[in-house]
């Protein structure tokens, strides 16, 4: 996969070089190029910016400069034999990264991104490449950062470890949180790892059991109450069928129950029965938690 980045701070980038996103480029299995977008400012102060029209606060990133970065590199890309490109613009009100666009994204040979600063870039850009390339509007989150460097970020190292050859083990992302695929989405459970005993907390035993079928089950539970407790939202819109007895029961000691469309809700007694007083969830009978 090729990637590209055009930024008005390249150093901003630099964790591209570190963790599984450097040993993805320095195995090959991504190429990446970092711009700064200054190169296309033609002005002794090289300037990327004005005034919004329309009055109001902050600034606009210029048309020309973008338009003529994102030239350069495209013709670059075509010439090199990347293939065609996605243009991934990192924007609050853009529509949300997930999981599932995360794995879209990796099946694609070149991905280009623009992250802004100031008030964001001229939209006549964005207008022009989409008639032109695929373009994605993407969102990280219900908030605003500074600029779309630590988007970029987050996006690509997501991307990067669903390639081929990047994680250690190919079959680490298919039990991830999201994964898309899966019947229901449920948040990943607690992990531990040797030693057995730290500061007077053990492991669970059913872990240390051998029990593969009892692990499972385990694993299953723990994930059940760590989405009922931090994305209830998850439970919420996940087609009933996907859950077995033991999830309903499970979902059942939680105080979640099947609502008039067959969807699970919180029940009525949820708050009353199934908290300790803590604003953690009791665990259902059979299960061990650990905190």
């Amino acid at each position: 996969m090729r990637l590209d980045v055009v930024t008005i701070f390249p150093e901003y980038l630099d964790p591209l070089d570190v963790s599984l996103v450097g040993k993805a480029r320095a195995r090959g299995p991504l190429d990446v190029h970092v711009h700064d977008l200054r190169q296309w400012a033609h002005d002794r102060h090289n300037t990327v910016d004005d005034t919004p029209y329309g009055g109001g606060p902050g600034m606009v990133m210029k048309t020309d400069p973008w338009g003529e970065a994102l030239d350069s590199v495209v013709a670059d890309g075509y010439e090199s034999g990347a293939g065609r490109p996605v243009l991934v613009v990192p924007t609050p009100s853009g529509r949300p990264f997930t999981q599932e666009t995360a794995v879209r994204l990796s099946e694609q040979p070149w991905l280009i991104f623009t992250p802004a600063r100031y008030e964001g870039i001229d939209r006549r850009v964005v207008d022009e490449y989409a008639t032109r390339v695929p373009v994605l509007e993407l969102s990280i989150g219900d908030y605003v950062l500074a600029g779309g460097e630590a988007a970029v970020l987050v996006m690509v190292e997501a991307v990067a470890r669903l390639l081929p050859g990047v994680l250690g083990n190919a079959e680490s992302h298919r039990d991830d949180s999201f994964a898309p695929g899966a019947m229901v989405d449920l948040l990943e459970g607690p992990v531990y790892t040797k030693p057995p005993l730290w500061r007077g907390r053990g492991v669970p035993e059913v872990l240390v059991s051998g029990h593969h079928g009892r692990i499972a089950r385990w694993r299953r539970d723990e994930a059940l109450h760590r989405t009922a407790e931090h994305r209830p939202d998850l439970i919420e819109r996940c087609d009933p069928a996907a859950f077995d007895k033991h999830d309903r029961a499970t979902l059942a000691a939680l105080g979640w129950q099947p609502g008039p469309g067959g969807r699970y809700v919180r029940g009525p007694l949820a708050d009353a029965e199934g908290d300790d007083g803590s604003g953690d969830p009791e665990p259902a009978t059979g299960t061990a938690r650990r905190r």
